[in-house]
């Protein structure tokens, strides 16, 4: 999960440089100045935006793809302690389904 996270963030990330990379285009004559005197400071602020788009996207993946994932682990403990498989009740919920 981290690491669709991670290439997610990736992705948005670069999409923004990119605009915001179109967006600066009169910027361009100052480049070096930018570059020596700015970079760091630059740098800083990307590294810390890459953390919060991160997390962002990481409360996001969480919040949509482990919906109700303690009903589901429930079900499937359930089914441990009393010794039915979860294969014998998928050939069941299959066989009703067809009839």
């Amino acid at each position: 999960m981290i690491t669709n996270v991670f290439f997610t963030t990736t992705i948005l990330f670069l999409a923004l440089l990119v605009w915001l990379l179109q967006e600066c285009a009169f910027l361009i004559p100052y480049r070096d100045l930018l570059l020596t005197v700015y970079a760091p400071y630059i740098l800083a602020y990307a590294a810390v935006l890459f953390a919060n788009v991160f997390v962002a996207v990481y409360f996001v993946v969480r919040k949509l793809m482990l919906k109700e994932t303690g009903k589901k682990l429930a079900h499937l403990e359930k089914q441990l302690r009393t010794g039915h498989s979860i294969s014998d009740e998928l050939t069941e919920h299959l066989k009703e389904q067809s009839l």
